[in-house]
């Protein structure tokens, strides 16, 4: 069964909990996390973040351009390609025999691996926290019931 990794990337990203983990995935999954470095994950996260903003609600946040997203869709097709085809070969087939799922638990596990070295970092850790100083927490402490 031939499979496009970024078809697989991309779902895994998006789908929830849809691919289950095996040991042919797990093995993957590993093998992509081993392989790839903290620029690679990075480059990832970034990919993540110029598909997200293709969005119609989101497009408006960003001032991503056309180059730049071709670019970023360049790279990618790159570290997938790799991975896949030079560090991963043999998990990779094994995973494609068994089956489309094991590939999309593989990236699902890259994927989270990307969006932890993005969220180490300090400014973005501010960033993700800033709405809580606008919680009312009288509110949330009333439903659950503190005082």
């Amino acid at each position: 069964m031939r499979i496009l990794a970024p078809l697989f990337l991309g779902l895994a990203l998006v789908l929830p909990q849809a691919a289950m983990a095996t040991p042919a995935s797990d093995a993957l999954g590993n093998c992509l996390k081993d392989n790839t470095s903290g620029k690679d994950r990075k480059d990832l996260a970034r990919w993540i973040f110029v598909s997200m903003s293709a969005h119609p609600e989101i497009r408006s946040l960003s001032a991503i351009s056309d180059a730049a997203r071709t670019d970023t869709n360049k790279g990618m097709a790159e570290l997938v390609t790799r991975l896949l085809t030079v560090n991963c070969a043999a998990q990779t087939r094994a995973a494609g025999q068994e089956s489309p799922s094991s590939m999309l638990a593989s990236f699902k596990s890259l994927g989270e691996v990307a969006m932890m070295e993005l969220m180490s970092n300090q400014a973005v850790s501010d960033s993700i926290s800033g709405y809580v100083q606008f919680v009312d927490r009288k509110k949330v402490e009333a439903v659950l019931g503190s005082k």
